[in-house]
C-alpha cells in the first residue's frame, strides 16, 4: 500500500526511523531537492522529445544533455537521502557524494559555456519552453541551496552537499542559455527601459 497513515499527525520519518514534523528544517531541505529532481526530470523529458525532432548535430547535443540530466537526478537522490539521514552510523553506510561528481559537472558547464557568447546583461527566463524550464529548475535549486545552508547552521552537513547543489544551479543557468544556442533562438536580456 502507498498510504501508511503514519503521517496523518503531521510527522514524517527520517532515514533511520526518527519522526519529525513535516515542516522540520531537514524535511524542507530534502523536500526541496526532491522538487528540484522532479523539475529536472520534466526538463529531461522535454529534451528527449527535442532530440527526436532535431537535426543530427542538435540531436547529439540533446542526447548528451539528457544523459547529464539523468546523472544529476541520480546524484540528487543521493543528496536527498543524505539530507534525510540524521543518524551517523546509518549515514556512513549510504552512498556518498564525491568530489569527482562536482568536477564532472564543472566540466559539463565549461564545455557549454565555452560555446556561448559572453554575457553583457542579465538574462530574462524564456526564449523557449525548455530554456524556461531550465530556469524554473535553477530557481528551485537555489531555494534548495538556501534550505541546506539553513540546515547546516544547526546540524552537521557535509560541505560537499552544499557545493554540489550550488554547482547544479550554475549548470542549470548555463544549460538554459545553451538550449537556446542549440535551437538557434535568441536570448532575452533585461533592459532598464
Amino acid at each position: 500500500m502507498v498510504y501508511t497513515r503514519t503521517g496523518d499527525n503531521g510527522t514524517t520519518s527520517l532515514v533511520g526511523g526518527k519522526r519529525v514534523k513535516k515542516y522540520d528544517t531537514r524535511v524542507e531541505a530534502y523536500g526541496t531537492v526532491d522538487e528540484l529532481n522532479s523539475h529536472i526530470g520534466l526538463l529531461a523529458e522535454m529534451l528527449a522529445v527535442k532530440k527526436d525532432d532535431s537535426d543530427s548535430d542538435a540531436r547529439k547535443q540533446f542526447e548528451s544533455i539528457f544523459s547529464q540530466l539523468k546523472r544529476i537526478q541520480n546524484n540528487l537522490f543521493v543528496l536527498q537521502t543524505l539530507l534525510a539521514t540524521e543518524d551517523e552510523e546509518t549515514y556512513k553506510r549510504l552512498p556518498q557524494m564525491k568530489e569527482e561528481t562536482v568536477s564532472e559537472m564543472e566540466s559539463w558547464i565549461d564545455d557549454m559555456d565555452y560555446k556561448l557568447p559572453k554575457l553583457a546583461s542579465f538574462v530574462i527566463p524564456g526564449g523557449s519552453i525548455e530554456s524556461a524550464q531550465a530556469h524554473v529548475a535553477r530557481t528551485v535549486c537555489r531555494r534548495g541551496e538556501r534550505e541546506i545552508v539553513k540546515l547546516s547552521e544547526k546540524e552537521k552537513i557535509d560541505s560537499l552537499l552544499i557545493k554540489y547543489i550550488n554547482r547544479t544551479s550554475d549548470y542549470l543557468f548555463v544549460l538554459s542559455r545553451y538550449i537556446l544556442f542549440i535551437e538557434k533562438k535568441k536570448e532575452i536580456f533585461w533592459s532598464a527601459e
